[in-house]
């Protein structure tokens, strides 16, 4: 069983991982980034240049950045930043966005700004750089969303710090999911509960709004409408709905997991959708969520911030093992569940943040959901069996191989895709009529 000390080490990553976020949190980072340069000139830029890595590009291209009034892309993320210039309030920097403030936003984002994609070999890195009247600044994130690694002032550094730094995330890599299961059960809550509660409120509150109005392609509804009385139902309409409304600019906030909205989304709504069903206390009920977060946490680590492995399919894995938790499962048996899960929907590609984020979260919660009732049923893929090993733990590190090693090839494709069908076109000759394009 896990000592006070290890118990220490899961509430400390609940505290960093856990965070409020409004808007997806790839363009919020350039915001945040913006932001800080902005309020380093005093005003906003007369000369910009923006330098990312290419899963930003993958993040930022599609989704709609919220309080821009329906904006989407590099441009927009960077122009709300500078122009609302309150890095202090880090990924809800564009929460309080007056109607001044947004009528400005729309006008600068039409501005000539450099964009460029970054040779630096991080996966997560965005440097912005302004300049006004004489003066210039440049803020530089690296590893992850707030963790800025570098400010200059006029070319001279006044910040610098090793990119994984005091408040970085958690290694739930090293963790072991056994002692997770573990850790969900017995652990006191503590503090943990007040950022549990913060969870369930905001997730469930988006979650909602998704269903209420029409955002994005409306994943949530479409799937509600199938069978609204049942529980695996809801739980899928309920997390894809908070999806749509999430890449789609609705301005409420989400608890963020590993970095990312739609897994903090994934994590916690089908939990408590089941929890609901189930006419669970309070306690377990958060202590499912508990569980579901630690092993997003643990399986999202092997994998990496961003890659080209669609992030759902952790948090689907975690919500899983939540769901049996509040069934009763034994240990033993929510192992054979992630296990399970990481079998059925290990092959969804991530190609960006946008709508169709919320069907791949329905379809990673129903993989879960699938490897449930396979355990109920007393069945188990086995090692051997694709990416299936002998432990649950070495399962979840053959994942987070293919998915940060394997993949990058993969992840470098994706964001070539439009480039080489554009090539194809012209080459071909083909009318909009007989193209997708």
């Amino acid at each position: 069983m896990p000592t006070n000390d290890e118990f220490q080490v899961y509430r400390e990553a609940l505290a960093a991982e856990l965070q409020p976020a409004m808007g997806c949190t790839e363009p919020i980072a350039l915001a945040y980034a913006a932001a800080e340069v902005g309020k380093r000139l005093g005003g906003y830029p007369e000369a910009i240049d923006v330098e990312v890595s290419r899963n930003i590009v993958k993040n930022v291209k599609s989704v709609i950045v919220p309080n821009t009034g329906g904006l989407s892309g590099i441009e927009a993320a960077v122009a709300a930043g500078l122009v609302c210039r309150r890095p202090e309030a880090r990924l809800q920097v564009l929460a309080d966005v007056s109607d001044t403030e947004r009528a400005e936003i729309r006008e600068r984002a039409e501005l000539p700004m450099t964009v460029r994609q970054s040779h630096e070999p991080d996966v997560f890195f965005i440097k912005v750089t302004g300049s006004l009247g004489g003066k210039t600044a440049a803020v530089t994130i690296r590893t992850y969303h707030t963790n800025i690694t570098r400010n200059e002032e006029n070319g001279v550094t006044v910040l610098s710090k090793d990119d994984v730094c005091a408040d970085a995330q958690a290694d739930g890599e090293a963790w072991s999911i056994p002692e997770l299961i573990k850790a969900a059960r017995v652990m006191p809550l503590m503090e943990a509960e007040t950022l549990l509660n913060r969870q369930i409120d905001c997730n469930s509150a988006i979650a909602a709004e998704g269903l209420k109005d029409n955002w994005g392609a409306t994943i949530g509804k479409i799937l509600l409408a199938r069978n609204p009385e049942d529980p695996a139902t809801q739980a899928r309409a309920w997390a894809a709905a908070g999806s749509d409304a999430r890449m789609n600019g609705c301005e409420l906030p989400v608890i963020i997991v590993s970095g990312s909205g739609n897994q903090g989304i994934t994590a916690s709504v089908p939990v408590l959708i089941f929890a609901r069903a189930l006419k669970i206390d309070r306690e377990t009920t958060l202590r499912a969520v508990l569980l579901s977060d630690l092993v997003t946490i643990a399986l999202k680590q092997g994998i990496g911030k961003l890659s080209a492995y669609c992030g759902a399919v952790s948090a689907g894995c975690g919500s899983g093992a939540g769901i049996g938790f509040l069934e009763g499962l034994t240990d033993k048996e929510i192992l054979g569940v992630i296990r399970n899960a990481l079998a059925i929907t290990s092959g969804i590609l991530c190609d960006g943040a946008k709508s169709s984020c919320a069907a791949k979260i329905s379809m990673a919660v129903e993989g879960a959901l699938l490897a449930l009732d396979m355990v109920k049923n007393h069945q188990t893929f086995k090692a051997g069996d694709g990416i299936v090993q002998s432990t649950t733990d070495s399962t979840a590190r053959a994942v987070g191989r293919i998915a940060s090693r394997g993949m990058v090839s993969t992840d470098r494709e994706i964001i070539e895709i439009p480039r080489f069908l554009s090539s194809v076109k012209n080459i071909f000759r083909f009318s909009r009529s007989e193209s997708f394009l």
